[in-house]
């Protein structure tokens, strides 16, 4: 594809996995770039693939990280055929890689404002053919592949908003039948990820399973306690409430 010319609207591809996200994206491009036109939208890599083979589109909207293949690797697979922005959690390496390339990024969780720049720079970058990204592409596949990638931000549904909840701020998890409670310091919601789930996508050197139905932020702890019948458990700084230890993970604080 050489340039948009300048009667065609612009039409663009959006692969996010992420549901809830994808709506909020979605949504932001709509009111910035009310021009362009959203042709297809998937939750992984293949049918990202098949989408560009079937739509043509003038840009392509990637998460680094969604299932099949992810959204390094469809790119390399659609060089030269339409422009690319990845969507991406934050990441120096990956953001100095794309501020010094001839490509653009979504930050998640997306802002009006962030993703002002971005339209900016994609319809500037409209004007030519698209860039040859395989030197940049090799190198984010390379740093992709030894670096691990951990949950950023939780995206919670309150009533008909969707609030994006960074994990920084969130105390502990705990099951609830079949969701799973999110506690911060000032609310409580419910999401569709498990247990088991949360504790292979979260930094376990921040988020600690301490029962089957339970994972803490050790930095959310303010103490370790035993109660009268010689239970442990976890005291918070920011809640009136404690969290039991089961057995099996009271070692973890025996050198607390």
């Amino acid at each position: 594809m050489s340039s948009l010319e300048s009667n065609r609207v612009p039409a663009a591809v959006l692969a996010e996995d992420e549901v809830l996200l994808a709506d909020e994206l979605e949504d932001l491009l709509r009111a910035l770039w009310p021009q362009l036109r959203i042709v297809s939208r998937v939750c992984d890599g293949v049918a990202a693939l098949a989408a560009v083979d079937s739509h043509l589109p003038d840009l392509a909207f990637l998460d680094i990280h969604m299932p099949r293949l992810n959204g390094i690797e469809v790119a390399r697979q659609i060089a030269g055929r339409c422009h690319v922005a990845f969507i991406t959690s934050y990441d120096q390496y990956a953001i100095d890689a794309f501020e010094a390339g001839a490509v653009d990024y979504v930050l998640k969780p997306p802002t009006a404002a962030r993703l002002a720049t971005t339209v900016q720079r994609l319809k500037s970058r409209l004007q030519h053919p698209p860039a040859d990204l395989r030197r940049l592409l090799k190198d984010l596949a390379q740093s992709s592949a030894t670096t691990p990638r951990y949950l950023q931000w939780i995206n919670a549904s309150q009533g008909t908003a969707v609030r994006l909840i960074t994990v920084d701020e969130i105390l502990y998890f705990r099951s609830d039948q079949k969701y799973t409670l999110v506690v911060t310091s000032d609310t409580e919601v419910l999401i569709n990820k498990t247990i088991k789930e949360l504790s292979e996508e979260l930094d376990p050197t921040m988020f600690w399973q301490v029962h089957r139905s339970t994972l803490a932020n050790v930095h959310a702890i303010d103490s370790v306690i035993r109660d009268d019948h010689g239970n442990v458990k976890l005291r918070l700084k920011q809640r009136p409430e404690t969290l039991s230890v089961s057995e099996a993970y009271v070692h973890l604080f025996r050198r607390m």
